[in-house]
């Protein structure tokens, strides 16, 4: 992903955005942004707690919301039943050394394409301009 704050980054398999927020904040505003696209967060991993306590390692914050719109899992499901292996999407805000925060997402194009179901590419599309609005929603100050 390419440097600069708010800017979209993308990978081969993600985008995101860099916001110039502290942690707590980020997580705040990007639950927020995925309510406003019609996300509601099913799962919360606290990774930095999580390695803390199983390993003693620390490292920076950083929480994996499971983040599920309602409707595109139903249209998902309704066309591959064992989609829901794939779900939830994963949102990954991070803290970032020297400040800021990365929050980032997985791109559904990717999470679907396993499936081999053309089918899907549709919801997959959707899911991910609402994912892509999501982030614009938390990159703006």
């Amino acid at each position: 992903m390419t440097e600069g704050a708010g800017a979209l980054r993308t990978t081969g398999f993600g985008m995101g955005v860099r916001v110039d927020l502290p942690f707590e904040d980020a997580v705040q505003r990007t639950r927020a942004a995925l309510a406003g696209q019609g996300f509601g967060v099913l799962t919360e991993i606290d990774v930095a707690a999580t390695l803390q306590a199983k390993l003693g390692v620390a490292v920076p914050a950083q929480l994996i919301l499971g983040a599920c719109n309602p409707a595109l899992a139903h249209r998902g499901l309704q066309i591959e039943p064992d989609l829901g292996l794939l779900l939830p999407c994963n949102v990954v805000v991070r803290a970032l050394p020297g400040g800021g925060t990365l929050v980032s997402t997985l791109e559904p194009a990717v999470m679907v394409g396993v499936t081999g179901q053309a089918a899907l590419q549709p919801m997959a599309a959707e899911a991910r301009d609402r994912l892509r609005a999501a982030l614009d929603e938390v990159a703006r100050t």
